[in-house]
């Protein structure tokens, strides 16, 4: 029962990080433009759903997604 409540709480992050794989594989080729950022935004996103849960993962991702844009500096920026 416990192994069952335990992947039934993994769900949404698991949801959320195969939205972004699908946006990886599809849109991302077709956007052109590269990430400012190391790792990139959808990756950071797919590593803080992984480290933080979805809430707290979807919080920072979306945070690091406002900070990607041409004025800033980028460069290495982990979770």
């Amino acid at each position: 029962m416990r192994r069952l409540l335990a992947a039934v709480e993994r769900l949404p992050a698991r949801a959320l990080v195969l939205l972004v794989r699908g946006y990886q594989l599809t849109l991302s080729p077709l956007v052109g433009h590269p990430c400012r950022f190391q790792p990139t935004c959808s990756q950071y996103f797919v590593d803080a759903v992984r480290k933080y849960g979805a809430i707290g993962g979807t919080v920072r991702g979306l945070a690091r997604i406002c900070r990607c844009h041409p004025f800033t500096r980028g460069g290495y920026d982990p979770p």
